[in-house]
């Protein structure tokens, strides 16, 4: 490093803010509430989580009180971070998510304290390979004497890994293994239990031109197929299939061989079991994404769409890493359906119709991609990015800018 330095005396990492700004609804706070929880329950920090939008953030939390400037949720301090921010001591430990300002105020705090926190800008998800290249980079303030550090979760070892309790994947193994279990997950949510042969679909996606090609497949397919919709954006979709003008919470709607189940928006623990109860998941977004696969099911992901369509280059990084190993009809069937999910195109009749193909690509082989996910989960679940965050920390901790 070009800055002079000196040794820091803490060896341990004892406190930890978190910094969010709420932009696409529940896929921000998804990662940081996660993240901030496993910190202080599992790692043992004194986590502040400044957040700007607790109205986004209750809908994944139901405990959290939207009117509260400050309020102590599952082990973590929350706090509301609107209009003047104010004078508090920083953590040893600064974690901005997903390059969201500091506040000025926190900034000059941080500068002014003996021992510089550990700065790190929290990235967004990326299977692309220039990732590796830029995670742990140091970035040195232009004029003040702090660096910030640039931290990427990923797919691969020499990357940040990702979210993951100590525990998840014995308790999804429990509650995969245990009809029991599953019919009283289901039994919460109002749905029956499952009929012999019924295939089970969750989806939480964005608006897709090719939704109603595929509930027109599945209403017309040969297995009795169940769809189950937290709310979100896509019911007016599926009120346009239906032709209806709304469709709401709690609503039940048949049509041939498929049943559509609208269900209120789950909270992030009971959204686990219901990506672990389902067959197939179509998930959005980053947080969905991380836990659909470790559900070990077959997913489809919807990426959040960008307009210069760089998007579609992390889509399909992400399926290159995911399917090494897999056989190529297994292959042929994911690639084609995520495809067709994320495209922003209007389909023609022709390729409408190919969706029953697609579609039943994916069952045919859903065994086999579902023992690869299943393996898949297993080897990411070695990289956890919770310790890797802080194993970083206390190494770049012990070295700090000097004061002026």
């Amino acid at each position: 490093m070009s800055f002079d330095t000196r040794i820091m005396i803490n060896e341990k990492i004892n406190s930890c803010d978190i910094f969010c700004v709420v932009i696409d609804n529940y896929g921000d706070i998804g990662v940081c509430w996660r993240l901030s929880k496993l910190l202080a329950n599992e790692m043992g920090l004194s986590v502040r989580l400044w957040v700007d939008d607790l109205h986004s953030f209750q809908r994944i939390c139901s405990e959290v009180e939207t009117d509260q400037e400050i309020q102590l949720r599952r082990g973590v301090e929350i706090r509301q971070w609107a209009g003047v921010f104010p004078e508090v001591m920083p953590a040893e430990l600064v974690i901005e998510a997903f390059a969201c300002d500091l506040p000025e105020r926190y900034v000059m705090s941080m500068v002014s304290k003996k021992n510089k926190p550990v700065w790190l800008n929290l990235e967004y998800l990326s299977a692309e390979s220039w990732v590796s290249g830029c995670h742990c980079l140091p970035s040195p303030h232009p004029y003040l004497k702090l660096v910030k550090y640039f931290f990427f979760p990923g797919f691969t070892a020499n990357l940040g890994g990702l979210i993951i309790e100590h525990d998840l994947l014995a308790r999804r193994d429990e509650f995969q293994a245990d009809v029991a279990l599953q019919n009283i997950y289901w039994d919460k949510l109002a749905v029956p239990p499952r009929k012999p042969g019924e295939v089970r679909v969750s989806i939480f996606s964005y608006e897709s031109p090719w939704l109603s090609a595929l509930l027109t497949s599945w209403s017309r397919g040969p297995l009795p197929l169940t769809c189950l919709v937290p709310e979100g954006r896509i019911l007016p979709q599926i009120a346009h299939f239906l032709g209806r003008q709304h469709i709401s919470v709690g609503e039940v709607v048949e049509v041939g061989s498929l049943r559509v189940y609208v269900l209120p928006f789950i909270e992030q623990d009971e959204y686990d079991k219901l990506l672990w109860a389902c067959d197939v998941n179509f998930v959005r977004g980053e947080d969905s994404c991380v836990r659909a696969q470790w559900a070990g099911k077959p997913f489809v992901w919807h990426i959040y769409p960008q307009h210069d369509g760089v998007h579609m280059k992390k889509l399909h990084a992400l399926l290159e890493l995911y399917c090494i190993g897999l056989e190529k009809e297994c292959v042929r069937a994911l690639i084609t359906l995520w495809n067709v999910w994320n495209s922003d195109e209007k389909y023609e009749k022709k390729t409408a119709d190919s969706i029953d193909d697609i579609w039943r690509n994916l069952i045919v082989n859903q065994e086999i991609i579902e023992a690869h996910a299943i393996k898949w989960a297993e080897n990411l679940s070695r990289n956890n990015l919770a310790l890797n965050l802080l194993d970083f920390s206390l190494k770049v901790g012990k070295i700090a800018p000097l004061e002026n």
